[in-house]
């Protein structure tokens, strides 16, 4: 004989089960939304800071460029220049530097002169030091590369941002300690 009463508790009991799955279920999908709506917001934000720093530093390295490199014979100095592989997606590819010194045809990065890229990589420094500053730098024979002219360059372009930053620069170059506050040492 089938008990009435033992039917209705096992449906019960059924149906409470299928019950607490959707909860457990619409819990499950409210917290997938919930995480699908903060990864968004911490990927627009990212993407916001990352192409704010990316124009300022952009337009940084542009300008101390042309500073860097500009001469009595060129006082525009030379163009350099960063752009995204991916604007639309900035975090899928990289970033190319471009930098065309004065008087110079373009050429990819790779086939400048070690002096050239020395003074392309100082201007990407220094744009980056002015976006986000640090109390002092250390450059060890970054003029390595460089001829007279551009050492002069590069000591003047130092002096000028002595104000903000502190220097340490280790020069084996004559010409280089002679243009800036220096404390000389002799190697024997």
């Amino acid at each position: 004989m089938v008990n009435p009463a033992n039917i209705e508790e096992t449906s019960y009991k059924s149906l409470r089960r299928s019950l607490d799955s959707m909860q457990e279920l619409l819990e499950a999908r409210k917290i997938s939304v919930e995480a699908t709506r903060t990864f968004e917001r911490v990927s627009r934000r990212r993407e916001e800071l990352f192409n704010s720093c990316f124009r300022s530093v952009a337009r940084k390295t542009s300008d101390t460029y042309k500073e860097l490199t500009s001469t009595p014979a060129f006082p525009n100095g030379g163009t350099a220049y960063l752009s995204l592989e991916s604007p639309d997606s900035p975090f899928l590819k990289g970033i190319k530097y471009s930098a065309m010194p004065p008087s110079k045809r373009f050429r990819d990065m790779d086939q400048l002169s070690g002096g050239e890229r020395t003074m392309a990589a100082l201007a990407l420094l220094f744009a980056i030091n002015e976006y986000s500053p640090t109390p002092f730098l250390i450059m060890d024979e970054a003029d390595a590369a460089l001829d007279n002219r551009n050492v002069q360059s590069m000591s003047s372009f130092l002096r000028s941002r002595s104000t903000d930053t502190q220097l340490i620069v280790i020069s084996l170059k004559v010409r280089h300690p002679v243009r800036t506050e220096a404390i000389p040492a002799r190697v024997n």
